[in-house]
């Protein structure tokens, strides 16, 4: 069975090293680099040799980029500040990809925030495709929100993906504003509109759907913040949106 892991990074010399080490099993692992200015590359070249550089252009299109480098059909996409479980990694040496009907298998990813893991809220399981054959996926979605899109038969697997994506509330809310500048130019592109409805009535059902459909309370006052954030989130990216018509 023959993988390739693919890495997008930068910067990253705080987490890098333990999603290195949970993918070791891999048979390469390629890294390509937004040309990282601190010790991100001294970290990977002890674990491969597969190492890239390019301008970071978007997310989709960076990740497009890295599974092109790999030499195997068979990737495995990961982000720098993921690791994958125990578990999760024994079930996908398991699969026989020479006789698997499927052509891609999404896993379950649980997200560690403010010292505990979030199992509801739309958080968890929040299953991604990350395992594919990239004769048949490429990602796609609307940057920063990247998705793999399979052409074929997809599964899932139950191995966690675990994800330390913030250290602190503060990394959060500057993720919400970095993220949201780039989705404001991409919803411009595509003609969506910053309406009334859009600037008021979305944020509440964003807050609504996660906090009590998706059962975020059962999260403590973790549920609540991340709501709260996943919210003001949508509110922002329309503001931002709003203001970029007005500026043009």
């Amino acid at each position: 069975m023959l993988i390739s892991v693919s890495i997008i990074c930068f910067n990253e010399e705080k987490k890098i090293r333990r999603c290195l080490e949970s993918v070791k099993w891999a048979d390469e692992i390629i890294v390509l680099d937004s040309f990282s200015t601190d010790n991100t590359l001294d970290i990977c070249r002890e674990y491969t040799d597969k190492i890239h550089q390019h301008k970071f252009d978007g997310h989709i299109q960076q990740k497009n980029r890295a599974i092109d480098l790999c030499s195997n059909d068979w990737v495995f996409c990961i982000d720098a500040d993921e690791v994958v479980s125990n578990k999760l990694s024994a079930l996908i040496l398991g699969i026989d990809i020479q006789k698997t009907e499927y052509q891609g298998f999404a896993v379950p990813r649980k997200v560690f925030y403010l010292g505990k893991w979030i199992k509801h809220g739309g958080w968890y399981p929040d299953y991604k495709i990350r395992l594919f054959n990239r004769k048949s996926g490429r990602w796609g979605g609307i940057n920063p929100h990247d998705t793999v899109i399979v052409n074929g038969k997809t599964s899932r697997l139950k191995g966690d993906l675990l994800h330390y994506s913030y250290e602190s509330v503060r990394a959060h809310l500057d993720q919400v504003n970095k993220f949201t500048d780039i989705m404001a130019l991409e919803y411009g592109k595509i003609g969506e509109k910053p309406s009334v409805i859009n600037l008021t009535i979305r944020p509440f059902v964003k807050f609504f759907k996660m906090y009590f459909l998706k059962m975020g309370f059962l999260d403590g006052r973790r549920g609540f913040i991340i709501a709260v954030i996943a919210s003001f989130y949508v509110f922002m990216k329309f503001v931002k949106l709003f203001e970029r018509k007005i500026d043009s």
